[in-house]
């Protein structure tokens, strides 16, 4: 009975003795994330030269490693193994690298362009005014103007402000959320992705958060007011009026 197959991906911008330590776990992480079949899939050694991952697969999975690789060859794999692949080369043009997944004897080899892939081709940077929501997560410096990080959620945006709105700003750190009025600094990829690379602050304003059922007690609570659930219904439809572009 064989002892297992046994894929080599090499890397040549590294070599055993220069690789550092974190970069080759994310290496063998994708690796084992496109050869599928983890529990069958074991880390056997680094070859000298060229750094180079040595897998072996258990006799069992095989035939399911072979034809999963099959499949990302030719672009037909899940997406689950397409995106270790194109993780992996995002990895290796990241190190200015080229990568080769060699199968055992007689099989397909498989190409990591790295490095040689076309560059994406980007348009601008373009101006435009705008506003950004989120809240003040960083903020300091000593240039004439000061760097400020919002948080909105996962999405972060990188800003900067002068000196004196920046003092302003300091005092909504970590919170509230505020609104910053400026002109933003944006480039488009070929995906047609937008991507702030700068925004320059003018002007804020710190959001209300009070939570609506709040809103609706204060409402309620107004003498005379004519305010009711009907009233309530179709503040929120004007909301979300399709045409309302705000």
């Amino acid at each position: 009975m064989s002892d297992g197959w046994r894929y080599r991906f090499s890397i040549d911008a590294f070599s055993v003795e220069t690789i550092p330590m974190a970069r080759l776990a994310e290496y063998m992480a994708g690796f084992a994330r496109l050869l599928g079949e983890q529990e069958a899939v074991h880390f056997e050694k680094l070859e000298p030269g060229s750094a180079v991952l040595v897998s072996r697969i258990d006799e069992p999975a095989i035939v399911k490693v072979g034809e999963r690789l099959h499949r990302i060859r030719d672009g037909r794999a899940p997406k689950d193994a397409l995106e270790a692949y194109k993780t992996l080369d995002n990895l290796l043009a990241k190190d200015n690298a080229v990568g080769l997944l060699t199968p055992p004897e007689g099989a397909e080899i498989i190409a990591f362009p790295g490095r040689t892939r076309p560059k994406p081709i980007q348009y601008g940077p373009f101006r435009e005014r705008g506003s950004l929501d989120g809240i003040v997560v960083r903020l300091g410096g000593r240039d004439k103007t000061i760097p400020v990080l919002l948080c909105n959620g996962d999405v972060s945006y990188t800003c900067q402000a002068s000196v004196e709105l920046s003092k302003k700003l300091a005092q909504y750190y970590l919170g509230p959320q505020i609104r910053v009025h400026g002109s933003g600094k944006w480039i488009r990829d070929e995906d047609k992705t937008w991507t702030l690379q700068q925004f320059d602050i003018e002007d804020f304003e710190v959001l209300d958060d009070t939570p609506l059922s709040e809103v609706v007690r204060r409402l309620h609570a107004i003498e005379g007011g004519m305010w009711n659930d009907q009233s309530l219904t179709d503040l929120l439809g004007l909301r979300r009026d399709p045409e309302d572009q705000h």
